[in-house]
């Protein structure tokens, strides 16, 4: 344990989750939302007073700093990224965090809904921080440990590094992301600016998880243009877009291939969103799965639950739209074993059993790793995230801490 640092990560994050930084993704802003740069100025200025001069906001909204060597070797320059913004799945302003000391293994009763219960029963990880200290939100908002727990991490082992200069390491870059949360994490970042040779994110669950796997993942959207006439004159002309629509997800699987029905390494349809009137309408998804083969065999099996559909409708048509979102970031990371590897030893290092997972989901990692930064994801200790229930633990959080500092010192005596 980093003894003489403990606890100022959980400082951190307190400050950090009071300030709103909601994602938008009906904007098209870059970030899309600007309440992100408050949370960012703030990272700069205290990147500043920590010491590391060169730590800068760009006009997209990404923090770029360097933690300059103290290492004489030739050590690849390794990069530690989280996000700032937090989902807008659930509210995120006036956030109060709760410290509940010493939990003993109860539900947690969040004071402002009492309606909002965090069980013991539902939550598999709760269990095992007995005697530990857990943070909530108060009930009305998310925690936002998704990702500040990260960020409040990352910046308490730079912190460390920084004043302990006697702990050998390479070059060390720092990058907070804007707009993680909708998709857009990665959108305008500058790697050649980031100069970094191998990254992580710092954006995982589980105490002890390395995540170097990720669904790979794409967009549909199915454009519908059916027949509009007036209701009262109507009968055997009407075709009515939305209605297709609708049918088009209501035929959809009802035990398998949606979010609530599969887990582990099973795939997904899943309907997010349907717009339109009588002429035309549009149904959005997201399809999900670890592999690209099984991603196109969803597309192929919605695709023909569309076009069966429009069997029954003769004068109306629909457009399948494809796009790529991102896929998984394992295919990249198994040509460079060494960064997980490295990863799972400072794990154990902290002291605490490395886990390597999958995740069902994707991060800035995912990108990343296809834009030249192979980059796996690990734990910062955030649970329940995109809701109330959110929570996060404060030993974890330093465990987290101490894993960090521990890669860098890997990286350098491998060097």
């Amino acid at each position: 344990m980093l003894k003489s640092y403990k606890n100022t990560v959980t400082e951190r994050f307190l400050r950090y989750v009071k300030i709103d930084t909601q994602s938008d993704p009906d904007s098209s802003a870059q970030p899309s939302t600007e309440k992100q740069k408050d949370l960012s100025r703030v990272l700069v200025d205290e990147l500043h007073a920590m010491g590391i001069s060169d730590a800068e906001l760009d006009e997209f909204g990404y923090v770029y700093a360097t933690i300059p060597a103290t290492s004489d070797k030739s050590v690849p320059v390794i990069c530690f990224c989280s996000h700032v913004d937090t989902s807008p799945d659930c509210s995120g302003k006036d956030v109060k965090p709760i410290i509940h000391y010493n939990y003993q293994g109860q539900d947690l009763v969040l004071p402002d809904d009492h309606s909002q219960i965090i069980r013991c029963a539902e939550h598999p990880d709760l269990p095992t921080q007995i005697g530990n200290d857990i943070i909530t939100a108060s009930g009305k908002t998310l925690l936002g440990a998704d990702n500040k727990a990260g960020v409040a991490e990352i910046m308490d082992a730079a912190y460390y590094l920084i004043t302990h200069p006697e702990i050998q390491h390479g070059k060390v870059r720092i990058l907070f992301t804007p707009d993680e949360e909708i998709g857009r994490g990665t959108a305008k970042v500058d790697l050649e600016k980031l100069g970094a040779d191998f990254g992580y994110t710092i954006d995982g669950e589980t105490l002890g998880s390395l995540e170097d796997e990720t669904f790979s993942a794409d967009g549909v959207v199915i454009k519908i243009t059916g027949v509009s006439q007036h209701p009262g004159f109507a009968k055997g002309k009407m075709e009515s877009a939305l209605k297709i629509a609708a049918e088009i997800v209501t035929n959809l699987p009802k035990e398998t291939l949606s979010p609530e029905t599969t887990e582990g390494k099973e795939g997904f349809i899943h309907p997010v969103g349907i717009s339109g009137a009588v002429e035309e309408a549009s149904v959005s998804f997201i399809i999900r799965d670890f592999t690209e083969e099984k991603l196109h065999e969803h597309e192929a099996f919605l695709k023909s639950i569309m076009e069966k559909v429009l069997e029954n409708y003769p004068n109306s048509k629909a457009i399948f739209e494809v796009y790529e979102q991102y896929r998984n970031m394992k295919e990249i990371l198994d040509k460079y074993p060494h960064v997980t590897a490295y990863a799972l030893e400072a794990i154990e290092r902290a002291g605490i059993p490395a886990k390597q997972m999958s995740i069902r989901g994707g991060t800035d990692g995912s990108r990343l790793s296809f834009m030249g930064l192979p980059c796996p994801n690990i734990f910062a200790g955030e649970h329940a995230f995109h809701g109330k229930h959110e929570w996060v633990s404060v030993q974890d959080m330093e465990k987290a801490v101490e894993t960090i500092v521990n890669l860098c010192c890997i990286w350098e005596e491998k060097a």
